[in-house]
Order: structure tokens, then C-alpha cells, then sequence
């Protein structure tokens, strides 16, 4: 067997399903071949034919599966500091909304911005992930709500994949909130984001995924299944950010459909949970927002354990609820905030990530045939890539092999 490069004396992670805990191998190798997995195991199990053009010894450094976020909202114009000194000040995140901020204050911004711009202002956030391990990010429009913006953030976000060496997918989130201009008529833009948006989307081929914002301030759960339904007659897969605010029953919604995942979750029960579990829809936590909008209502952890739920962790970096750029610290608070295990924060920003994005079959896992995407780590033990705050213990980043 031919390879291009192995790395030995290392510890492995390898998140495989199947395995205990973190699936570790203490005394591990890893191979790959034209930027695949073809062994991921004991040194001593090591195929004797194994010939590589490249060996690197780590030292007994650990190897895991390189990171992935899984939510985020990468792409937009301008910031929004001013609104977190009104919430310092008091003000709630539906009183920002209402008053014209929130959403609708990046949605102006993104409007006034070109291709250029916001590829320029989205790489250093980008930049900053990737620092950290990360080698797969998913990345959601939502901040045009007009189909020439939307389009071109979502162009925006495919070059800044082959701006750096990272796999990034697309999620196309019209229905995020309500342009000023629809003067509060919900029916007619989604009927816009369905009838024009969509379509649009999709004929240029920009989008892997369609999400929506079940929520009292956004869309009920009648609009966000029109909007469901367009998206799987145009065969795109779902995601949604359900009950972050309240109990609309949006995780149940999302399973009904078959999303890929449901986020935030903080008010979803315990039917909700189960339904997501036996549809395989993956409760991805954003604790980044929790802890940004000062909010009281923890994700139910305990519930989704019990249904046997999987559950995913992200950065959800965005300019007005968790400007986060940083997995690391997601798992800390993910910890802290929510009293997540280490394994399930590791596994939430590796396995469970990749599954939230529906690819699981080519990342997310230390595995043959997988894509060698690996994050090399100056630790002793898992558990300090979740301990640690403000540090950052990574060795190398490797995407695709290289």
C-alpha cells in the first residue's frame, strides 16, 4: 500500500461510531493517499506494505478529526456594537428587533456591500476559526432578505472556500426575518422567498442546505413548513432554528421533515426531543448566543440524552447574538453553561457536526476513506481542548492531506 504521508507516535481520537468514549488509540498512526484516510489505527496494526513518501513523527502528540461549525453566520456587512451596549443598558433582544435593529440593522448593511467587500470582512473571522483546528464550516445567508443579496452572499461564502483550505457549505436562510419593505405582510415574503428566492438559489447550484427562524419574531410554524416544503420539492435538505425564544413545538417541526438538525432548542420539550431523535435530527446547541443574550433557559440536555438525541456544538458567529469565532471556547461554555460531558463537546464539534451537515459519510471521523482533514494538538489529555479559555494548544491544521 502506498501513501503519501503518515503520521505515527501519535494518540489518536478517531470519534469512530462503534467505539467507546473518543474511540482512542493510545499508540497510533494515521495514513493518507491522495487526501484520504487509508489507515487510522495501532501502530502495530500498521499494514507491513505501507509505503509513504512522507512520515512525520508527532511525538506523542494527539490527533482528532479536524473541527467543524456547524452554524454560523460567517458572511455580512458592518457590526453591531452599538446594540450591545443598548442591551447592556437593558433593552431585550426582541425590544432591539422591534425597533428596527437587530437583524434588519446587518440586513442594510449587507445590502450596501459588494461581493468583494464582504468576502474581505468575512476572511479574519474566517481566519480565526481555522486557527483552531476547524477544516469544514457551514455558512448561512439571511442578512440580504432580497433575492440580488441573498444570491450574492451566498456567492461570498463559496469563494471564501477557495479563498482558504477549508470545505465550506451553504445554507440559504431567507426566511430569517422581515424586510422593512414587506411592511410586516409575513404571507407575501414568504411567498417571495419561495417563489423567487428559492429557485433562484437553486438554479445557480449556491445552496446544500435551506433553513428558517421559527419564532414569534420571525415565522410561524405554518410559514416555516411553506418554506419546508419548497425546499424539498427543489431536493435541498433542512435545517432550523427552532425554540430559542419560546415553545413553538419547532424541533418537532424540523423531524416532521427530516431536517438535518435543529439549533438553539433552549425551549423545546420533551416531545420535541424524542421526535428529533427518531427522525435523526441533530440538536446542534449555541451556547455562544445563550451566553451573548444573557439568556436563563438552558438547552434540555437531559432530555435529549434520554431520548437518545444527538447533539452538536457551534460557534453560531453572527454580528448581533454571538459574535464568536472561537470552537474552543463554544466547548468550554458548552461545559459551563449547558454541562455537556467532554466527550459529548468533542464529539459536538466533530462527529455529531459532521452529521448535523449531512456529512458524516466523508468527515467528521478519524476513518478510511474519509477526507484526511486532522487537527494535531500539543496536549496530555482530551479534556484540555474543553478546560482551557484563551488558549489555543493547536500543532497543525491538515485539510484534505496536506
Amino acid at each position: 500500500m502506498d501513501a503519501d504521508r503518515l503520521w505515527f507516535n501519535a494518540r489518536l481520537a478517531t470519534l469512530a461510531e462503534g467505539t467507546p468514549g473518543l474511540g482512542i488509540v493510545d499508540h497510533g498512526a494515521l495514513a493518507c493517499k491522495d487526501g484520504r484516510i487509508v489507515y487510522a489505527g495501532p501502530m502495530a496494526d500498521l499494514p507491513p506494505s505501507l509505503r509513504a513518501k512522507e512520515r512525520i513523527d508527532c511525538a506523542g502528540r494527539w490527533i482528532t478529526p479536524g473541527l467543524i461549525d456547524c452554524h454560523t453566520h460567517l458572511v455580512f456587512g458592518g457590526d453591531r456594537a452599538q446594540e450591545f451596549e443598548m442591551r447592556l443598558a437593558g433593552a431585550s433582544y426582541e425590544e432591539i428587533a422591534r425597533a428596527g435593529g437587530g437583524i434588519v440593522s446587518t440586513v442594510k448593511a449587507t445590502r450596501a456591500a459588494g461581493e468583494d467587500d464582504l468576502v474581505t470582512s468575512a476572511l479574519p473571522r474566517l481566519d480565526h476559526l481555522l486557527a483552531e483546528g476547524v477544516t469544514t464550516v457551514e455558512i448561512k445567508s439571511g442578512y440580504g432578505l432580497d433575492t440580488e443579496t441573498e444570491l450574492r452572499s451566498l456567492r461570498a461564502a463559496r469563494r471564501l472556500g477557495e479563498a482558504r483550505p477549508v470545505t465550506v457549505t451553504t445554507t440559504f436562510l431567507g426566511a430569517h426575518a422581515l424586510p422593512p419593505e414587506a411592511n410586516g405582510d409575513k404571507a407575501a415574503y414568504v411567498a417571495k422567498v419561495v417563489d423567487e428566492m428559492l429557485p433562484a438559489v437553486a438554479a445557480e447550484g449556491l445552496a446544500d442546505a435551506v433553513d428558517a427562524f421559527c419564532e414569534g419574531i420571525a415565522f410561524s410554524p405554518d410559514e416555516t413548513a411553506r418554506v419546508f416544503e419548497a425546499a424539498r420539492a427543489h431536493g435541498l435538505p433542512m435545517k432550523l432554528h427552532a425554540d430559542q425564544l419560546s415553545n413553538l413545538h419547532g424541533a418537532a417541526l424540523a423531524a416532521r421533515f427530516g431536517a438535518l438538525s435543529a439549533d438553539h432548542l433552549e425551549y423545546t420539550d420533551a416531545e420535541g426531543a424524542a421526535a428529533m431523535a427518531a427522525a435523526g435530527t441533530v440538536a446542534v446547541l449555541l451556547p455562544g448566543a445563550f451566553y451573548f443574550i444573557r439568556e436563563t433557559k438552558k438547552p434540555p440536555v437531559e432530555l435529549f440524552r434520554a431520548a437518545g438525541a444527538r447533539m452538536a456544538l457551534a460557534t453560531d458567529c453572527n454580528p448581533g447574538t454571538s459574535p464568536l469565532t472561537s470552537l474552543l471556547l463554544t466547548m468550554n461554555m458548552g461545559a459551563t453553561l449547558f454541562r455537556l460531558t467532554v466527550e459529548e463537546c468533542i464529539a459536538g464539534v466533530t462527529r455529531e457536526a459532521a452529521r448535523a451537515l449531512g456529512r458524516l459519510d466523508e468527515v467528521g471521523t478519524l476513518e478510511a476513506g474519509k477526507w484526511c482533514d486532522l487537527a494535531i494538538w500539543d496536549i496530555e489529555r482530551p479534556a484540555e481542548l474543553v478546560y482551557r479559555i484563551g488558549f489555543n494548544p493547536l500543532h497543525a491544521r491538515v485539510w484534505r492531506g496536506k
